[in-house]
This record gives structure tokens, sequence and C-alpha cells, in this order.
């Protein structure tokens, strides 16, 4: 019987699933929006399961290895057996009011010390949860780490690109500052390397997903990471990922440092980067994917709107600048709403532009290219007006898939297994 990977990509805006074979044939996927509010944790769980069990039968039995992708910066607080005690926060909730306790944990130049990072989620959960010293600590686990708990039964785990702007340090492979002395250092996850095999699926999950209990799981990364996975990124490529949000990875010598700057590690090379507020999920704030799609084909990108559009979805921004209380600009508004639309993905090129512009500032290498993934791919308006504002050549990938890429990671792990 052949060895299958199983990938699961949980996005902002909805799931996907890819299973793929040794031979690297994607055999079968499928995508759907969460059954639940995003913030409900366990929607996440449903949605897997109903999605899983919409794949092939034959193809589920011969499932070998499994991994999962989520969007990093979405933490839960749950309890010792992952049940949740509030709803998440997601990625894009800045806590400014906890920036004095972060500066006493973590150094300024550490990831964490965002007032929109995990960090400063983490403390407005306990907040919200009124823990106090005494009390049991809750588990903090981000979005992929609290599902892939769920696979195994056990809420141990946290894959280390996850976790780095809960405040993990990847230089010193140690928590950053006082975080690992805190009172509540026990809601810290013990901190696995991607692609890292930990262990079989437990009896319920592999029940709920109808795969054997064979199967192998294997800690997987952020949405973001995988989706440069998978468009197999060459020297001196740039990655934009195009989903509900902008987000900007390139892989580099160093690791940099700066506000709202992500330092990762893939196969040994730095990956750094940074993820802006705004994306696709403005855009859908005012037009659904047909209308956009239809617009999209009336734009001229060689003729300027002439508007000067901040596209943010609400107040804040991560990067390129961090200001948690940056206003949106989308006025004034032309009659025409292709112009509209010109202008919003204007403002965004132009927001790329600076994404690009602050990593080389930072001290990364200049790019030749722009590979782009995600939804925002599939637009070649779009990828027109990119071109003319980053000045290089910008090529859209839409096929990949962070599930595929995801399926990939599984299936490697179960090669070095074996």
């Amino acid at each position: 019987m052949e060895f299958l990977g199983l990938g699961i990509d949980l996005g902002t805006s909805g799931l996907r699933v890819a299973v793929v074979n040794a031979a690297g044939n994607l055999l079968e996927t499928k995508s759907s929006s969460y059954p639940l509010p995003f913030s409900d944790a366990n929607g996440w769980q449903l949605g897997v399961a109903q999605l899983v069990k919409q794949l092939s039968t034959v193809l589920r039995q011969q499932v070998a290895a499994i991994a999962i992708d989520g969007t990093s910066g979405t933490l839960l607080a749950c309890n010792k057996l992952g049940v949740p005690l509030a709803p998440a926060l997601p990625y894009s909730c800045a806590c400014g009011e906890q920036s004095e306790a972060i500066k006493a944990l973590v150094p300024s130049s550490n990831a964490a010390a965002s007032s929109s990072g995990s960090l400063a989620r983490a403390l407005q959960l306990l907040q919200q949860l009124e823990w106090q010293i005494g009390k049991p600590v809750p588990l903090l686990r981000h979005q992929a780490d609290w599902l892939m708990g769920w696979l195994l039964g056990d809420w141990r785990w946290g894959e280390e690109g996850n976790n780095l702007r809960l405040g993990w340090d990847l230089l010193r492979n140690q928590w950053a500052g006082q975080l690992g002395v805190a009172p509540w250092a026990e809601a810290l996850p013990q901190i696995v390397a991607s692609g890292q095999t930990l262990g079989l699926i437990s009896s319920a999950a592999s029940a709920a997903l109808g795969i054997p209990k064979t199967c192998l799981v294997v800690s997987g990364s952020t949405d973001a990471n995988a989706m440069v996975l998978a468009a197999n990124p060459k020297t001196n490529d740039g990655i934009c990922v195009l989903g509900t949000t902008l987000v900007l990875k390139q892989f580099n010598s160093t690791a940099l440092h700066g506000a709202g700057i992500s330092n990762h590690r893939i196969n040994g090379r730095w990956l750094v980067g940074g993820a802006s507020n705004a994306g696709a999920g403005v855009l859908r704030q005012f037009f659904n994917d047909q209308q956009l799609k239809e617009l999209s084909r009336q734009i001229d990108p060689t003729r300027p709107s002439g508007l000067h559009y901040l596209p943010l979805p609400a107040p804040g921004e991560r990067f390129p600048i961090e200001n948690p209380n940056l206003q949106p600009i989308l006025e004034p508004r032309p009659i025409s709403d292709a112009l509209f639309l010109q202008g919003m993905l204007e403002g965004l090129s132009k927001l790329e532009h600076q994404g690009w512009q602050r990593l080389q500032e930072l001290g990364a290498n200049p790019i030749k290219r722009v590979l782009t993934v995600g939804g925002g791919a599939c637009n070649p308006q779009w990828r027109n007006l990119r071109q003319l504002a980053l000045g290089i050549p910008v090529l859209n990938l839409p096929k990949a898939s962070a599930a595929t890429a995801m399926a990939f990671l599984a299936l490697q792990s179960v090669k070095l297994a074996r």
C-alpha cells in the first residue's frame, strides 16, 4: 500500500486539505469556510473533520502522516485537556494596553515586543481569564499548535515558527528575556522544529478523520511559511503571500531586527519578512469574488487612478510600519467601482513596495523577482500594477497551495522515520 501525506491549511478565510504521494503528485484537495466564527476554536476542529471526511475513503486509509499550518499569531487559552477557555484572539488583534508589561518581559529587539504580537495577546487572555498567581495556569497555544494537540491528544507542543511572536528566541533556542521565569511560564509550549515527528494520531482524532491509527503527526508551520515552501523560491526571489493580509518573505544570510519583523529558520536558512494588516481582506469588505474578477478586467494598469489610498481593513498596522492607531484612507470614493478597486490595488502595491524597501533597510538582500502565492495570485491586473510599482518582474503562482506543502512536509518526515 502506498504511503500518502495529508496536509491541513488553516487560513484566515477558510480551510484546505490536500493529499500527496511520494512521487510528488497531488491526489486530491478540498476547501471550505469555517463552520463557526473564526475565534471559536471548536470550529477549527469541526471544519477540519468535515473536510477530511470529504476526501476519498481509499486515500484516507493510506495516509501515513499529517501536518498542519495555521494563521501565525492567532492565540488561544485552553486547559490541559485542550478545552478552550475563551474565544481565540486573532493575529490582527493589537493589545496596546499591554505594552508596559511586555517591556518588562522581553527585549525591544524581540519579535514579541510588538503590541501586535502574540505576547500581547497572551497577556490579554490571562487578564480576561482573571488569572492570578496560585490559580491553575491555562495553556496558551497558537491555532496550528492547538489543532496539532487535538491530533495527538496531547497539547504540550508548539512549533517554533508559530511561537516567535510569543517570544521564542531562535538564536538561543529558549524563551526570550524573562518569559521562562514568568509566574505563568507553565502556559508556554515545549518548542519543536518544523517537520518533527511527535507521535501517532490519537484514537479520537483517528475516528473523527477516518484515517489510520498508524498515522504520524508531524509539526507543521505558519500559513505564510507554508506558502513559501509551496512557491519553491530561488536565490534573490521574494515571496509575496496575497491572502487576507499582505505577507512578504525572503531568504537571507542573517536574521533581521526591527518592529514587525519575523525571522524563521527553514532547512538551515533564515526566512525573514513582515506582514501587513492590509491585503485582499479589505477588498472583500466592498466586493465579492465575482465582482472583483469582473471589475479587475476593466482596469488599465498603465493609467493611474489618481487616488491615494491606505487600504487598511481597520485602524492599526504592523508592517511596513508599526502603528496600532494608523487610520485607513479609502476616500474619496469615485462613482466608478472599477476605479475604486484600482485605487485600493494601487495602495496595496505601494505598501508592498514600502515593505520590500523596509526589509532592505534592515539588511536584507535586494530581491530580483517576486513570486506571488495566495488568492491574489489569480489577479493579472493586480500583478501588472505591482510590477509597475516594484520595478522588477512579478510572477503569479495561483496553483501553489499551503496544504500541499504541509502534505509534502508530513510525507518527508515519514521517509526519515522509516
